[in-house]
């Protein structure tokens, strides 16, 4: 009864892509549709993203996957420490998305209508527009 907000943001951490699954779906289900549309030269992410078939997809668009393996990996495969610090720049977006309480509390019963909200909350939070929290 929970849903997950899946954002793909730009070196800027201006969003470039928003998709919502249902709470209980896998991360990795919903990274091919994040880079369907998109080039990036990196794609970074936390360990939810780590599958063979998403490094895959990844290559084939031309860029470096930037994802820390899971520990249970008989490979351990390497990736850049360094450039991994930038995906604080997705949670910063997703944290000042939250500050808009009908996006942090879900009020809405459709996904589209949520979808929606959560675009306009995006929209606001890229113009700068900041939320009143007195």
């Amino acid at each position: 009864m929970s849903t997950k907000i899946h954002i793909a943001v730009d070196a800027q951490g201006q969003p470039v892509e928003l998709r919502l699954g249902p709470g209980q779906e896998s991360d990795v289900m919903r990274g091919e549709e994040l880079l369907a549309s998109h080039e990036p030269q990196f794609v970074i992410a936390d360990k939810g993203y780590d599958s063979d078939k998403l490094i895959e997809v990844i290559v084939e668009h031309g860029a470096k996957a930037v994802i820390p393996p899971r520990s249970n990996r008989n490979y351990q495969r390497r990736y850049s420490k360094r450039r991994y610090k930038q995906r604080n720049l997705v949670e910063r977006f997703i944290n000042r998305l939250k500050h808009y309480r009908r996006i942090a509390t879900r009020y809405e019963k459709t996904a589209r209508n949520f979808l929606t909200f959560v675009n306009l909350a995006a929209t606001l939070v890229s113009l700068g527009v900041t939320v009143n929290t007195t």
